[in-house]
């Protein structure tokens, strides 16, 4: 892949910033009344957001892959 340096870099820094945000965000979900109904159950506000947050964080992870690749080859 022929990726000039400082794309690549930016592409690392985009998917490690996105890593380290999202798993936070995803702990105050967890936290929040909304997530779970009065059985206990999970709500479509934690659905949701649980599926939001693995696909940003699979997107992430890719983009992060990406970089490093671009700025080893």
């Amino acid at each position: 892949m022929d990726l000039p340096t400082p794309l690549a870099l930016v592409l690392v820094i985009a998917g490690l910033w996105s890593i380290l945000v999202w798993p936070v965000f995803l702990k105050r979900v967890l936290k929040d009344p909304q997530a779970r109904d009065a059985n206990g159950a999970p709500t479509r506000f934690l659905t949701t957001n649980l599926m939001m947050i693995s696909t940003a964080i699979i997107f992430a992870l890719a983009t992060a892959v990406i970089g490093v690749r671009g700025l080893i080859s």
